[in-house]
């Protein structure tokens, strides 16, 4: 089963994103939380693998409530909910390094791809969302060129597999991909991380975006 926390100050919002998540039977949501800092506690107690949060909470905000989980709980991924038009709080997620962003009013196949995605080990971004974010600080044209140059070091497998990184797959399904066993993988992407100066795999899906190696549409 993939334990989700979920948090949200809208009670029917957190209603209907758990009556969602509920359809798939092998998603449970094992908490709920109406601000940041009842999160916090929730996912010291519960250790799940998933932690949804809305970005806006009262007494601490999903962006800070985020970050203690991830510091607290290294194998719990954060995803970040979120209304379309936040760039900044997007801005800032991606720099603290947050697993996926989902869009509340996007479509909710969406939602249970997102919260398998990532507890499976993957990025996950709305197709929205990820259009988005190519524009954050200026337009995709102005930054593939800084993009480019910021992948020359990596290695022809080693963009092959930051590619797929930015396509949203899985460790598993990259090396399946590639014929590959996971555990390579792995290997690629740490090196992959310390060349590219970024710390999880939304910041390096951006990157792959915006070199071109993969498209925003989806």
């Amino acid at each position: 089963m993939i334990s989700v926390l979920l948090a949200d100050d809208e009670a029917m919002i957190r209603a209907g994103v758990k009556a969602i998540l509920a359809a798939d039977p092998e998603i449970e949501v094992v908490a709920e939380a109406a601000d940041g800092r009842t999160a916090v506690e929730l996912a010291r107690a519960h250790r799940p693998r998933v932690a949804l949060l809305d970005i806006r909470m009262p007494r601490l905000d999903g962006l800070a409530a985020g970050a203690q989980i991830r510091q607290l709980l290294p194998e719990t991924a954060v995803v970040m909910l979120t209304t379309f038009g936040e760039d900044d709080y997007i801005a800032r997620a991606l720099g603290d390094g947050a697993s996926g962003f989902l869009l509340k009013s996007g479509d909710p196949r969406e939602l249970i791809a997102g919260v398998r995605a990532v507890a499976d080990g993957a990025a996950y971004l709305s197709p929205r969302v990820a259009r988005r974010v190519l524009t954050l600080g200026g337009e995709r044209m102005r930054r593939g060129p800084a993009a480019r140059d910021r992948i020359g070091p990596l290695t022809d497998r080693e963009r092959e597999v930051l590619a797929l990184v930015g396509a949203g797959l899985s460790n598993i399904e990259i090396a399946r991909r590639l014929f590959l066993v996971e555990g390579t993988v792995k290997s690629y992407l740490s090196t992959i991380f310390t060349r590219l100066g970024v710390r999880n795999r939304v910041q390096a899906a951006i990157i792959a975006y915006e070199a071109g190696l993969v498209t925003g549409e989806g």
